[in-house]
């Protein structure tokens, strides 16, 4: 039998443990940011990619319940007005399902949206949206029920228009052609790493270099790979140096030299001057971590990183935070 002493003792000793990270969290919202902050009003609390829509002047976001919202940022916009996300795409045949990682083709004046079943991993999908009408160009299901299971994350998309979409679960890329077509699936013995507690999160972040090839980061492990598109899709292992990529999620490139990794901690700059054999990560940035960094864009040539988390009720206000790094 419990006594009600002891009981009522753990209660307190709960409720005071549990107000440690709540009055971070408050004080840390309450405080004024360090950096410039995009603030906006959203009605859900989960908003996994932020990219910047430079011709529209707009930051597209992707819907954790589904779907695709715009922010519009007003010429003269000032830090202290709070911007309001808009729906843009909600489709009722992915219903269930994640909106996750974007990407804007702006040769093509569309927005690639990747689709995932969170909880269950029994569907991965690939939509292609017009930027103007928001009409559908295509869906395609990368996977169903009755496949092996798969997280679909992030998508990046090259100058032919061809998409490479990542398998968090299956450590796989699938390349999907610019009018909807599984093209092929790329797999490789490097992106399973040795211990097996590294596998729960594989394949996450992509982007395509201009110079023809990918690079992609394992979540769990933080390794850095550069897959040669124009080489039949030879992976190779990026030897980074001067710190660690571990828990890396989001990527985008500043340059042809500079790669942002958002994640844990918030955001990382990483460099390299031999096209991307080896890399060496120079600088850091630590924003809010309690929203928790899932994604990078450049807007004005500034880095902006997409928090995962809102805060507020029954509004909830999400935040996209200029990053400006400290040497590592």
């Amino acid at each position: 039998m419990v006594c009600f002493p002891c009981s009522t003792k753990s209660l307190v000793i709960f409720f005071i443990i549990s107000a440690i990270p709540i009055a971070y969290i408050i004080s840390v919202e309450r405080a004024a940011p360090a950096t410039h902050v995009y603030r906006y009003h959203s009605s859900g609390w989960f908003r996994e990619c932020a990219k910047w829509d430079d011709f529209h002047r707009r930051f597209i976001v992707s819907l954790f319940e589904g779907g695709v919202a715009e922010v519009q940022v007003p010429d003269g916009h000032s830090p202290d007005v709070i911007l309001e996300e808009t729906l843009l795409v909600k489709e009722a045949a992915l219903a269930g399902n994640a909106s996750l990682g974007i990407a804007v083709d702006g040769r093509r004046n569309r927005l690639l949206v990747v689709n995932a079943d969170v909880m269950r991993n029994r569907h991965s999908s690939l939509a292609a949206y017009d930027l103007s009408t928001w009409r559908r160009l295509f869906l395609t299901q990368l996977t169903g029920s009755g496949d092996e299971k798969s997280f679909a994350d992030d998508v990046a998309v090259d100058e032919e228009g061809n998409a490479y979409v990542t398998d968090a679960r299956g450590s796989k890329i699938w390349e999907v052609g610019v009018n909807g077509e599984i093209v092929s699936i790329m797999r490789s013995p490097l992106f399973a790493p040795k211990e097996w507690y590294k596998t729960f999160v594989g394949l996450n972040g992509i982007v395509y270099h201009p110079n023809g090839y990918l690079l992609v980061i394992h979540t769990f492990s933080g390794n850095l790979f550069k897959i040669e598109l124009k080489k039949g899709g030879e992976v190779k292992p990026v030897k980074v140096g001067r710190g660690k990529l571990v828990f890396g999620d989001g990527l985008e490139l500043m340059s042809l030299t500079k790669l942002v990794v958002a994640g844990n901690p918030s955001g990382r700059l990483v460099e390299s001057s031999d096209d991307w054999e080896t890399a060496t990560v120079t600088a850091k940035f630590s924003g809010p971590a309690h929203r928790l960094a899932s994604a990078a864009t450049v807007k004005d040539g500034k880095v902006y990183l997409n928090h995962l988390v809102g805060m507020g009720y029954p509004r909830k206000t999400h935040a996209l935070v200029e990053a400006v790094f400290s040497p590592y």
